[in-house]
């Protein structure tokens, strides 16, 4: 596994990304907001909590400079395997998500989203890198920096903290 190459990409904002529907999406749009990056999955154990509590979060701090930023994706256990369209109705039907759930991307392997191999470059897990599984969270300043990574087990709640301390509430 190993750490990622490196990437010559300085801020999150240079890129741009698909939403659900194939458009493109200028990721400089968000300049000066927070982001929670998360790669999502319908299908998953850690499914209902995390949507629960993203939309939680989203709520409490959208006003406050929060963008939480979805990628479904279908590489682990094959937990998104509808369209990215369908995971974006699933999200905004079923947990009421009104942040931007954008087209289903790979977030390892050698197909791997630009966006998600500058994430990974930023900040490895534990064990490596590579994304290890749904739900690995990625929290990002306002200037497109990543500040820290969170596994899958780790709550959206649990780093409510961290946000409000990007955010500048702390």
């Amino acid at each position: 596994m190993g750490a990622s190459p490196s990437v010559p990409e300085k801020s999150i904002h240079e890129f741009t990304v698909k939403d659900s529907k194939g458009r493109d999406v200028d990721l400089s749009i968000y300049k000066g907001k927070v982001l929670l990056v998360v790669n999502v999955a319908s299908k998953c154990g850690f499914t209902n909590s995390n949507y629960t509590q993203l939309t939680e979060l989203y709520s409490q701090y959208k006003d406050k400079g929060l963008e939480i930023l979805a990628f479904p994706c279908n590489q682990f256990l094959y937990q998104e395997p509808g369209s990215s369209e369908d995971a974006e109705q699933f999200a905004c039907t079923r947990f009421k998500a009104e942040y931007p759930i954008f087209q289903k991307v790979k977030v390892n392997g050698a197909d791997t989203a630009p966006v998600y191999k500058f994430l990974k470059s930023s900040k490895g897990g534990i064990f490596g890198s590579g994304i290890k599984w749904n739900f690995t969270k990625f929290l990002v300043d306002k200037e497109g920096v990543v500040l820290k990574r969170y596994g899958s087990t780790t709550s959206p709640l649990a780093i409510e903290d961290d946000i409000k301390k990007a955010l500048g509430e702390t």
